[in-house]
């Protein structure tokens, strides 16, 4: 596992409940792997359907809480078979360059959002798995993570260096068995772009109004805002020859409903005065569709007013 945000955390946490299944992780926060190191990694919150324990309460610690060790350093961490990549896409390169050893005869596969991490991480592996989640967490405190929406997750070769089906199916397999639904796809593509127009609709909007995706859902004039956003990307899918695999605005609909209170990570970013990943998100969208010649004007706009964000930060 390289990172222990949250999406890391969740995924590691899931993966350190399954008997037989050695979890290491990375991460450069000195603070988070002393926590993780001293206490383990907590879970709290639902711990999803078919996982071991069902939910785990605030500040419990059953037995079969998740075993995972976590390490600064790489080179204290032993070959591995399976990596799964869950930092900021701002940090791909510097970490995978930093972990690239301990899979130097595995595949990794991509937890992030939007496109283009992929394309890093190949670089310094020789497999690759293209990622998409729609699980959502956060981190309360450094060695506690909690899973604000369960969801699935979806894995498939990244095709111009795949990794082989069957380690595919296993992490799909490892991760279903520990509570996360995986599904292993021979094209994943269409996941992810689905999951990239959920996010490049919601996540710039939440991050420039404030706003939850209850809120989000609820705003007649932001929801119609939302709705131009998810109208251009399946523009820039379909003009891709990408055959989306959900509706994005009943994913968003859906949220809005069962995750009411959940904040987008760049809405999490923006408060903390953190860079985004509007590089992979809209601006990933812009890139593609400058590509095929489809107008996105709203994905411009908002990836302007970001940018204008950021920047008044000084």
């Amino acid at each position: 596992m390289v990172g222990c945000g949250a999406i890391g955390s969740l995924f590691a946490a899931h993966l350190g409940r399954l008997p037989g299944v050695e979890v290491w992780a990375f991460d450069v926060s000195a603070d988070v792997v002393r926590a993780i190191s001293q206490g383990g990694l907590r879970l709290t919150g639902t711990a999803g359907p078919g996982a071991p324990g069902g939910a785990v309460s605030e500040g419990s610690r059953a037995s079969h809480a998740p075993q995972v060790q976590a390490r600064r350093d790489s080179a204290q961490i032993p070959p591995c078979q399976l990596g799964i990549v869950a930092v900021k896409s701002q940090h791909t390169a510097a970490a995978m360059a930093a972990t690239a050893a301990v899979f130097r005869d595995g595949a990794v596969c991509s937890l992030q959002n939007g496109i283009g991490n992929e394309e890093i991480i190949a670089r310094h592996v020789p497999r690759v798995i293209r990622g998409t989640t729609i699980v959502a967490g956060h981190v309360p405190e450094p060695g506690v993570v909690h899973l604000d929406a369960p969801g699935d997750t979806w894995l498939g070769p990244f095709e111009p260096q795949p990794a082989r089906m069957d380690e595919v199916r296993q992490l799909a397999g490892l991760l279903t068995e520990g509570g996360l639904p995986a599904a292993a796809l021979a094209d994943s593509r269409g996941a992810q772009w689905t999951k990239l127009i959920f996010n490049s609709a919601t996540s710039p909007v939440a991050a420039l109004t404030g706003l939850t995706m209850g809120g989000i859902g609820g705003a007649a004039g932001v929801r119609e805002l939302v709705a131009e956003l998810v109208a251009e990307g399946r523009a820039v899918a379909e003009a891709l020859g990408i055959t989306l695999d959900g509706d994005p605005m009943a994913l968003i609909d859906d949220a809005a409903q069962h995750a009411a209170g959940h904040q987008p990570s760049m809405l999490q970013d923006v408060l903390a005065r953190r860079p985004t990943e509007i590089g992979v998100l809209n601006e990933g969208i812009i890139r593609q569709a400058r590509a095929v010649g489809v107008p996105v004007p709203s994905h411009q706009a908002v990836t302007a007013l970001m940018h204008g964000l950021e920047s008044s930060w000084g």
